[in-house]
């Protein structure tokens, strides 16, 4: 069975701009931190894989001496979790607020998945509980609970290494080609090629100028039928989305990537199909 597995922030919403940055700056303020993160600075900390992570690039010796902590970086570890913490419940907070639609056709896309019996999942170096509001919020409750999600610190090393799509390969029992990753940033491709995983690059705020080298198919979002249209910015297999894509593209993108086979593929091809036979029933009958 086939598995579609999706980045977080960026993929499924588009995150960065209005929900992570003030949620990091309201907490740096909470916390009495002179650092007030500008969107030119966010878009380099972006770079840095994990909140944590980036919290921590933050903490100079002459900082640290300024808040009170320990000269060994090693005493910070706390400090920083309780900074996430907060910083978690308010991006939280503004997710389950509708501050952050999801992102063009991933509703769309995960509800034909569905249909045609593909395995779901979230792979993310996000906080869970941050994770688990976007997925919900982009998707709606029924659905969201037909993904696993794998987030935080479940795996020692966070993107661009490869641990987090290696574990989930692992948790959901699937090989590397008949599986599916969507990202939006240079370090999840990365993290998804050296996991040996075909990857779909949906380009987000902070990401559009990065390198895309070794997607699959690099697009300006999934798009609508409706619109707004997906552009397509790299498409090396030659799949042509037509206006958005469709599950059909990604059972294309699976038969043309190496390793796959022509039974698993034909399968594939056969499920989305009749997924997408049945949708189009579906809507000529609703009133």
């Amino acid at each position: 069975m086939p598995a579609l597995i999706f980045d977080c922030d960026g993929v499924l919403a588009d995150t960065e701009r209005d929900g992570h940055l003030p949620a990091f700056n309201q907490t740096f303020d909470e916390f009495g931190v002179p650092v007030h993160w500008s969107d030119a600075d966010y878009a380099e900390k972006v770079k840095i894989g994990g909140g944590k992570e980036r919290m921590t690039s933050i903490l100079t010796p002459e900082l640290a001496l300024e808040l009170g902590l320990p000269s060994d970086p090693a005493g910070w570890a706390d400090t920083i979790r309780a900074w996430h913490a907060r910083k978690t419940a308010i991006y939280t907070e503004r997710v389950a607020a509708g501050v952050l639609p999801g992102r063009p056709g991933i509703r769309r896309l995960t509800e034909e998945a569905a249909r045609a019996g593909w395995t779901l999942a979230v792979a993310s170096t996000s906080a869970d509980a941050s994770v688990r509001a976007v997925l919900t919020h982009a998707v709606g409750a029924e659905l969201a609970e037909r993904f696993r999600v794998f987030a935080g610190d479940i795996v020692p090393a966070k993107k661009p290494a490869p641990d987090i799509y290696l574990h989930a390969l692992r948790e959901l029992g699937a090989t590397p080609a008949e599986t599916l990753v969507i990202e939006d940033s240079a370090n999840g491709l990365q993290a998804a090629l050296a996991a040996g995983l075909t990857t779909v690059v949906t380009v987000s705020s902070y990401t559009a100028e990065e390198d895309f080298a070794g997607a699959a198919l690099v697009v300006s979002s999934l798009g609508e039928a409706t619109g707004p249209a997906a552009e397509v910015l790299r498409d090396p297999l030659g799949i042509r989305p037509r206006g958005y894509v469709r599950l059909s593209d990604l059972a294309a993108i699976l038969l043309a990537a190496p390793g796959a086979s022509a039974s698993t593929a034909q399968t594939e091809a056969a499920q989305t199909e009749g997924a997408q036979t049945a949708a189009a029933q579906t809507e000529s009958e609703t009133p």
